[in-house]
């Protein structure tokens, strides 16, 4: 009787392990088969897990001078009180007030009121309400702020219009940071954001370390961020390692104002020595992110490269050999650090010129091709400031954290220029415009061959790109000069770019 119970004890056993074993197997094979297939790892949760949105936003150029009447009482108050200043009733004379000072001071469009800062960052709330961080590229301030401080507020000091700006410049953060609150807001400094006048700055000097604090309030206490200080204080940039859900990436922030051809130190001189120390420390930072195994952003807010538009306005025949091409810096240093470093630089974040713009740097040999692995894509950011004419945007882009690739981004756009009960809703992603699996190195240099294939626009992407470069405009600004811009996308430096748009004479 015990012999059969065990013999029956030891069938059943058998059939339960090998029940177990026909559940288990599969599963244990698929495992196997995840780990051992890099395709296979792809497809699962992670890359999800390691995609998320960020906010990408520049040019406000505030004017908190669209009511003249309540600037003495923002000299006069706290950061703290000027929202409540700002949303009160206009003064009695204020359209007559602005545009006394428009014909003064220009320009010709207004720059943001409180109404459209207010507008737009309500609009981040709703379509950028998940992002995990914000690049901001620069000029916080309105165009012709000393002119208008001197105009309303007459017989202040240097030191007074200085703080008027860093006030300025602390509003304007302050209620960025409500509008996305809790996460990284990194920033740069634009050629307006300065303490002495646009494109004028001196090194070392109390408004770069007021500015620091501004700028870099928000991100948390360190080491590393004392040092950001102190290297803002110095020349107005900063290197730090960017919070999760960032992997390994450093962003560096320059202010690239001192590398602009139109840079003057506040006393009106203006020499390379300031521009020559921004280099070496940007050339020290990109070491020591190799060393440590990071990716590199490079963020600033005036783009290397050929400035078609000043080219264009200013009539340069840069095919006669006696005109070269007008250039946004006053060298090109700072192309050939980026590209020296291209194997650690995954992403350059610009402004400057409020359009919606992409860059591909690289080297510049006419003996061979350069090859994706040494060029560096650039994004340049519009503006919300319709200064120019053109709808107010901002930028929500899709991250890649673990290879710090930007892999799409949209384009949201407002309904009017002045934010008063303006609507706001998507003009377009760049994935369904270009139909590009990511905006880097290997798919711009598809995207900008297109381009060159299609001197005359013809091509459904060469007329997109012409249509999202001026939000909702319809006036093909660049149309004219689309073989030379196209050019200037990939030709950073003078010579290359003649060399483009003239093949035949050089």
């Amino acid at each position: 009787m015990i012999s059969k119970m065990r013999a029956d004890t030891l069938r059943w056993s058998f059939v339960a392990g090998l029940l177990i074993w026909c559940i288990i197997l599969p599963g244990w094979l698929a495992v196997a088969q995840a780990v051992s297939s890099p395709v296979s790892r792809a497809k699962t949760s992670d890359v999800r897990l390691r995609r998320v949105s960020a906010l990408m936003v520049s040019d406000f150029h505030f004017d908190p001078f669209h009511d003249p009447g309540k600037v003495q009482q923002l000299f006069d108050a706290p950061v703290s009180e000027w929202e409540g200043i700002l949303d009160a009733p206009a003064s009695a004379n204020q359209e007559q007030a602005e545009a006394v000072l428009q014909h003064r001071c220009g320009p010709r469009v207004l720059d943001t009121s409180n109404a459209l800062l207010q507008s737009s960052l309500r609009a981040m709330r709703v379509y950028a309400s998940d992002v995990k961080f914000v690049t901001f590229s620069g000029d916080l301030i309105a165009h012709g702020f000393a002119c208008r401080f001197a105009s309303v507020v007459p017989g202040k000091t240097q030191s007074d219009y200085a703080g008027f700006v860093e006030k300025t410049m602390d509003y304007v953060m302050g209620e960025l940071r409500k509008a996305e609150p809790g996460i990284p807001i990194y920033a740069a400094l634009g050629n307006n954001d300065t303490g002495c006048g646009d494109y004028r700055m001196d090194a070392h000097s109390e408004f770069l370390a007021a500015a620091g604090k501004i700028i870099l309030q928000g991100l948390p206490p360190s080491q590393e961020r004392d040092r950001a200080l102190e290297d803002f204080a110095a020349g107005g940039y900063y290197s730090v390692t960017m919070a999760a859900p960032m992997r390994k990436t450093r962003l560096i922030v320059l202010n690239d104002l001192f590398m602009s051809h139109n840079y003057a130190a506040c006393d009106g001189k203006s020499d390379s020595t300031e521009a020559n120390t921004e280099q070496a420390w940007l050339q020290k930072q990109l070491g020591e992110a190799r060393r440590q195994g990071q990716r590199v952003w490079v963020m600033g807010h005036i783009p290397p490269g050929v400035d078609i538009y000043a080219t264009a306005i200013k009539m340069k025949n840069v095919c006669d050999g006696n005109a070269a091409p007008e250039m946004f810096l006053n060298s090109e240093k700072l192309v050939e650090v980026l590209v020296a470093n291209a194997d650690v630089v995954r992403l350059g974040i610009f402004a400057h010129t409020h359009m919606d713009e992409l860059r591909l740097l690289g080297p510049e040999d006419g003996a061979r091709k350069a090859t994706p692995k040494e060029m560096i894509a650039v994004k340049m950011v519009a503006s919300i400031s319709p200064v120019h004419g053109n709808k107010p945007t901002f930028t929500v882009a899709q991250i890649d954290t673990v290879s710090a690739t930007l892999v799409d981004y949209e384009v949201f756009v407002a309904s009017n220029e002045t934010g008063s009960d303006a609507s706001w809703s998507q003009e377009y992603s760049y994935s369904q415009a270009y139909h590009e699996a990511a905006f880097a190195p290997p798919e711009l240099e598809r995207l900008v061959s297109e381009f060159k294939a299609d001197p005359d626009a013809k091509t459904a992407v060469s007329q997109a790109f012409i249509r999202y470069f001026y939000a909702q405009d319809n006036s093909s600004l660049i149309k004219p000069l689309w073989p030379e811009y196209v050019c200037a996308l990939t030709h950073d430096t003078s010579q290359g770019f003649s060399d483009c748009v003239c093949p035949s004479v050089h």
